[in-house]
């Protein structure tokens, strides 16, 4: 039997091709599919069979092209109410591909339809050799319980105790783990960085599965949830529909400097994908900066949202291509166009490039102790709590889509992450927000603390 794990780092996501005897199985595959079909052949196998765990909301799922270029059949949970062609699938469905043997567990909790797969390889052993687990458990963490229509977080939160207690650790200890997200996803809050596990790993040190009590783990799975990105829920139901192929993505149009410039009065989003201090230097005045790098796409989908239809610049038509790819895969595919030469095309017609000021950690922290600045940290609660710069002002930037941050518009303002990424993001969207006086944060807070800098942490706050 031949295993692999892809991995697509820029959504923390994890996807698998099992193959036997010349008959190969997919499960929860990423929007763009060629990975699976070069795998396949590699392996001299034909791809009959798709699985997908649960509808997936932090992605667009490409298992309609796959299906449709390889003839293989989709099975998924039978509470997912697909609407594309599939076999409902339920608890202790099997499926025998060559010596090896999947058999379906109902795990509801994640998603009412979230299922784990089973896996046996017949010509080594009797007993099970690995869990496919989707979003159901993850390494260090289980799934977020509030991604649905029709249950409660609560109830939800109930359905994954009973699937975690009753199905996966009924499992040997030996039983290796794989699930569909990694450290960095927003289907879970805590997870290890590690590509695998075994059962025994996480009953040991995973912190959800300690808790023994039904109605303490529904009350902790259900407190302080991450911000759920408005996108989620669009990718699910387009999961539920299935996504076109990408085949079926015309061309991008070109778009002039000149017809930028008037299109900027009218309010477009101009999406600028360079890398941050290429975005420093000079850029479109009112572009958003989200870098090709990191999580972009998922970031993409937080702040701008699906429907967005923004103009890309980009330095490259590489890179112009990578980003398109990459917001395909969230679900943004309605574009207006790209700007045509990018930035010096912007700046041959005669048009004012806008700057942002960025600054090292000990010059913040002279003009912090001075007055003469605002500090904004915009990174996620868990971090914000862990530890922060005394005195800072805390808006995530999840919460940039709803509003702005509540400070002095006339001060100026220093804005940091954790490492640079985010506060330039953060940076450019209170640019276009009208914010005159903003300066990225070089480093972030990891700088901050290298320096040894004063830090706040919630212990010292509850002391």
């Amino acid at each position: 039997m031949y295993f692999e794990q892809f991995y697509l780092g820029c959504l923390a996501h994890a996807s698998y091709l099992l193959a036997s005897q010349g008959e190969a199985v997919v499960v929860d595959p990423q929007r763009d599919v060629d990975i699976y079909l070069k795998a396949a052949e590699e392996q001299g196998a034909k791809i009959r069979h798709i699985f997908e765990t649960h509808l997936h909301a932090d992605f667009v799922s490409g298992h309609n092209e796959l299906a449709a270029r390889t003839g293989a059949t989709i099975y998924i949970g039978a509470q997912a109410g697909a609407k594309f062609p599939h076999v409902d699938v339920r608890d202790g469905f099997e499926l025998r591909v060559g010596e090896a043997l999947l058999k379906v567990l109902d795990t509801p909790g994640h998603t009412p339809e979230s299922i784990c797969l089973l896996i046996t390889d017949k010509a080594k052993s009797p007993d099970p050799w690995a869990v496919l687990t989707g979003d159901t458990l993850f390494l260090g963490d289980v799934g977020r319980p509030d991604l649905s229509k029709t249950h409660t977080p609560k109830e939800l939160a109930g359905l994954l105790y009973d699937s975690l207690h009753h199905k996966l650790l009924k499992l040997g200890d030996d039983v290796l783990v794989y699930p569909a997200h990694g450290a960095g996803s927003l289907c879970g809050r805590n997870m290890r960085a590690e590509k695998s596990s075994t059962i025994g790993t996480e009953r040991l040190t995973n912190y959800a599965l300690q808790i023994k009590s039904r109605e303490q783990f529904v009350q902790q799975l259900t407190s302080n949830l991450p911000t759920r990105p408005d996108y989620f829920l669009q990718d699910a139901e387009i999961n539920r529909e299935g996504a076109p192929t990408l085949a079926d993505t015309p061309e991008l149009p070109q778009i002039s400097a000149a017809e930028l410039k008037s299109m900027l009065d009218g309010g477009v989003v101009v999406l600028d994908v360079r890398p941050g201090d290429q975005f420093a230097c000079g850029h479109v005045p009112g572009s958003i900066n989200i870098a090709l790098s990191g999580q972009f796409a998922s970031w993409a989908g937080t702040v701008l949202g699906l429907s967005a239809r923004p103009v890309l610049i980009a330095e490259s038509p590489e890179q112009l291509s990578e980003a398109r790819l990459r917001l395909a895969r969230v679900g943004i595919e309605d574009l207006h166009g790209y700007l045509s030469g990018g930035v010096a095309a912007w700046k041959q017609a005669g048009f004012a490039l806008a700057e942002l000021a960025q600054i090292t950690v000990q010059n913040l922290h002279d003009r912090w102790h001075a007055g003469a600045s605002q500090v904004l940290d915009v990174r996620r609660e868990p971090e914000w709590h862990a530890a922060h710069i005394e005195g800072a002002t805390w808006w995530p930037l999840d919460n940039f889509k709803v509003s702005p941050p509540e400070i002095d518009r006339d001060l100026p303002i220093a804005v940091h992450c954790k490492g640079g990424y985010r506060s330039m993001i953060a940076c450019s969207l209170l640019q276009r927000a009208g914010f005159r006086n903003v300066t990225n944060v070089i480093g972030g807070f990891d700088a901050w603390q290298q320096a040894k800098l004063p830090i706040q942490s919630e212990s010292a706050v509850e002391a």
